[in-house]
């Protein structure tokens, strides 16, 4: 059975790391405003943080196979939030670009062996665990641009200190549960390390990779661009449009959490084609409708979307059986960040041929994901 207490400490922990991840964009007006950034530069902030967290993870998953690193769950909280805590404290770009790759470094030294563990206290029952620790994600990264808000209009840009507090008295209680974390690591046979019967298929691990960054490429390209298609499409005003973008989030818990439960009764794969097959259809009536009918079309698109991802992270690991770390390094770091290098280029293809075309191509996305997807194996259970 699924430990209750492990995956709610390790979700919480997933919210609050995420938090900083999330804060990062929500800071750039500020900066812009108050430390004399250009556009060019706030972008800099944000490509800092993002190939830092992509480059990183996938490499620190590679060394926990290795050797287990539980200790980089608490130290990866702390850096997190200390380097978002010391962004508005600096009073120079370079400083501030430091203090960002502090940041997404911590960031994403938390992910792989706290998704590690999270499949450890799962036991049996990995896409309901997996699923409760990624709406903690999603919760923490559509929460972070608010708290630092609050906290840079309350104390001024300097404020951003009070977003350490939180991470660091959170990674002293991830600390102290370290020893009970072990206890669900799979124990040691004959000498052997622990968990050696496990295997890797790299060529199925590898084709589920280029589904989640395909996923991804779509995930951001919404959140980039759906917004403007409703403001200068559609007519909305800004505030209508952005509240779209908590419609999707929203949608997404829920889809994360139903996909979990839903893959460990159905099977991941089914779920995983379920979710892609939808997205097209959902997606065109969001194109071809208008009112409640495309709001609620684009939230289930926001559900599937999530469904996808979720589904995917826990097939990655038991594909990649034998080497978790890996496993979560490149299916949360390196194919989020390879993901998200298409939002510039759809950028082009707006300022070429207008936003209906960018909305078209990105319903697309699902269909290649799809095509690749039917070609996965079927996990065999263990």
């Amino acid at each position: 059975m699924l430990d209750k207490r492990g995956i709610s400490i390790l979700a919480l922990g997933h919210l609050l790391n995420d938090v900083n991840q999330g804060a990062v964009t929500a800071l750039l007006p500020f900066l812009v405003a108050q430390r004399g950034l250009s556009y060019t530069a706030a972008a800099g902030v944000v490509l800092a943080a993002t190939l830092i967290s992509a480059i990183l993870q996938p490499l620190l998953g590679i060394v926990s196979d290795r050797r287990p690193l539980p200790w980089l769950i608490p130290l990866g909280m702390f850096l997190g939030g200390l380097g978002i805590g010391l962004a508005g404290l600096l009073p120079n770009y370079e400083f501030i670009i430091a203090a960002v790759i502090i940041s997404g470094a911590g960031v994403a030294a938390f992910h792989p062996e706290s998704h590690r563990f999270s499949n450890y206290v799962s036991r049996q029952q990995r896409g309901r665990g997996m699923s409760i620790f990624n709406v903690g994600g999603n919760l923490g990264f559509a929460i972070g641009p608010a708290l630092v808000t609050a906290a840079v209009l309350w104390l001024g840009l300097a404020g951003t200190w009070v977003m350490a507090v939180p991470a660091t008295l959170y990674a002293l209680l991830l600390w102290r549960e370290l020893p009970r974390f072990n206890q669900f690591r799979p124990a040691a046979r004959s000498g052997k390390t622990a968990n050696t019967d496990a295997v890797t298929d790299w060529s199925a691990f590898v084709r589920l990779t280029i589904v989640i960054v395909l996923r991804t490429a779509l995930y951001y390209g919404l959140l980039a661009f759906v917004p403007a298609y409703l403001i200068s499409v559609r007519g909305l005003t800004i505030v209508e449009a952005n509240s779209h973008l908590t419609l999707i989030s929203v949608a997404g818990a829920a889809g994360t959490l139903l996909a979990g439960t839903l893959s460990d009764r159905l099977g991941r794969k089914r779920i995983l084609l379920m979710a892609l097959g939808a997205l097209p259809i959902l997606l065109l009536i969001f194109l071809n409708t208008s009112g409640w009918v495309a709001s609620i079309a684009l939230m289930l698109t926001g559900m599937a979307t999530a469904a996808a991802f979720t589904v995917g992270v826990v097939m990655g690991q038991e594909y990649a059986a034998a080497n978790l770390g890996v496993a979560s390094g490149v299916t949360t770091g390196a194919a989020i960040g390879l993901g998200g290098l298409a939002s510039p280029v759809l950028g082009r293809i707006a300022d070429v041929s207008g936003l209906t075309t960018v909305l078209l191509i990105l319903t697309a996305l699902p269909l290649l994901s799809l095509c690749v997807a039917i070609t996965l194996p079927k996990i065999q259970p263990r």
